[in-house]
């Protein structure tokens, strides 16, 4: 049944009250525009439920009008995953979680926390400390990110080497399907063989299959020990030789291996405030380096610094240094989060999110530069990510210069020979932000055949009207 923005507006503003509706176009603006610029939204009206009751609600009417609904937590997406885009003959609302932000609770002795999915992830962080635990996902986002979205794109972070991405993190999860049933799979046990673990169709579905509205999180013992170092290193294929190392010499304790190439660290300390390079000289290639333990082990300090010193003696360190402080540390990861903020100051960028097997990241870096120089001459690459994963930003910043917006029109032809490369090389051309509309195109390439049809055949068998998040993994007509 067709709906007008008003006929629904009638129907929907009640489920939801005046502090859950949103259609002043000023307010609206912050929901519609994504983050880097690249897709602004259009919608007749935002929805902030407050319960999952409301979410309920929501959906039953949309259902029974056929009315798109696009999920949105703290739209710090890089795919226009939750922009919705509203047409006179398929009109879509935008759901926002803001208002479903509740920590539900906190079991210590477990080591779980249950939350609702509105929840910033930096207040997860916080609650979970408050109880001496560890809530491990971070990213550089996570002062406005959601859990739901990190949920619904199977976020993974600078941690996934020692705590694994949102599919090892979640344990339990509340959603409310497209036709308005609450399906409470929120468990807090780690063996259940129940049958299919219907969490796990959740997580990563961005927002296609339903409405996320709690989760069941796992918790971690707090660090007591943190040592963080700032390597140099004489190529790609010395940081792998490092970090298999470390790998094999500390063990578990290897919390995080970050990379970035000496031209993301310049962009960093000339655009964001108050960061510094951490080495003198700008060696071709930088690791960040964390080792942490639960245990209050004054030895972990020489542990790490004598392993950095047979690194170096083997010629694969040329230079390192340590945080002394809680202050130098910060601002190690303030230099590494601040690399996507950066490169958006310095211009037009055209960004792959991929990853390959950690042995084959050279061989990856060296094609995927050579390729980008041969398509965009003067292009510079922007390279940085997480080694200890696997997974690199492999982003290109237009030549100094040049036309910004007509290198940007070139970014279809230019990703179809990066993602290549890193099919090639046995990876994938979406390792942690997701298809959303930006990537629709590449994963029909990619993964079309029966990974694409299985994954059409769970929409219609959970969405058959095709309302939850119109157009994103599937493109026009889903």
């Amino acid at each position: 049944m067709s709906a007008t923005p008003s006929s629904l507006a009638a129907e929907l503003r009640p489920i939801v009250g005046p502090a859950g509706f949103v259609d002043d176009p000023a307010t609206l603006e912050g929901y519609l525009t994504e983050w880097r610029g690249l897709y602004r939204g259009v919608t007749p009206f935002a929805l902030l439920p407050a319960s999952t009751a409301q979410v309920a609600g929501i959906l039953r009417v949309c259902a029974a009008r056929g009315v798109g609904v696009v999920p949105q937590g703290g739209n710090t997406g890089l795919v226009g995953a939750a922009i919705p885009h509203s047409t006179p003959d398929r009109p879509q609302v935008l759901v926002s979680a803001r208002r479903l932000n509740a920590i539900r609770s906190t079991d210590p002795e477990n080591f779980t926390i249950t939350v609702e999915s509105g929840c910033v992830l930096s207040a997860v962080q916080s609650a979970a400390a408050a109880a001496d635990r560890l809530f491990p996902l971070s990213l550089g986002a996570e002062g406005s990110c959601q859990i739901g979205g990190n949920i619904a794109t199977n976020a993974g972070g600078t941690a996934v080497l020692r705590y694994g991405t949102m599919r090892d993190l979640v344990l339990g999860l509340e959603a409310v399907l497209p036709d308005g049933r609450v399906l409470d799979v929120l468990r807090s046990l780690r063996k259940d063989n129940t049958g299919y673990d219907l969490k796990q169709l959740f997580i990563g579905s961005e927002g296609t299959l339903g409405f996320i509205t709690a989760a069941t999180l796992k918790l971690f013992p707090r660090p007591r020990r943190v040592v963080t170092a700032w390597l140099g290193l004489p190529s790609a294929e010395a940081a792998v030789a490092v970090y298999a190392a470390a790998r094999s010499e500390l063990g578990d304790d290897l919390t995080a291996c970050e990379f970035a190439s000496a031209f993301t660290v310049d962009l960093v300390v000339r655009h964001v405030p108050g960061t510094r390079a951490p080495l003198a000289d700008a060696a071709p290639w930088q690791l960040l380096l964390e080792v942490s333990t639960p245990r209050d082990d004054p030895g972990l300090d020489g542990a790490v610094e004598e392993f950095l010193a047979r690194q170096q003696v083997a010629g694969l360190v040329s230079d390192a240094t340590l945080a002394t402080s809680g202050g130098q540390r910060d601002a190690f990861w303030r230099l590494r989060h601040g690399m996507s903020e950066a490169q958006k100051k310095e211009g037009a960028s055209i960004k792959h999110d991929i990853s390959v097997p950690v042995a084959r990241m050279p061989d990856f870096l060296a094609q995927a530069s050579a390729a980008a120089a041969s398509l965009v001459p003067g292009v510079r690459v922007v390279a940085f990510g997480h080694l200890g994963d696997g997974n690199a930003h492999f982003n290109l910043s237009q030549p100094a210069g040049s036309d910004g917006p007509a290198f940007l029109a070139r970014w279809a032809e230019i990703s179809r020979h990066i993602h290549g490369i890193a099919m090639d090389h046995g990876g994938s051309f979406s390792a942690e932000h997701g298809i959303g509309a930006l990537k629709v195109d590449e994963l029909a390439h990619w993964r079309g055949g029966v990974p694409l049809g299985v994954m059409r055949a769970v929409k219609q068998a959970l969405d058959p009207l095709g309302i939850m998040n119109p157009g994103k993994l599937f493109g026009a007509g889903t």
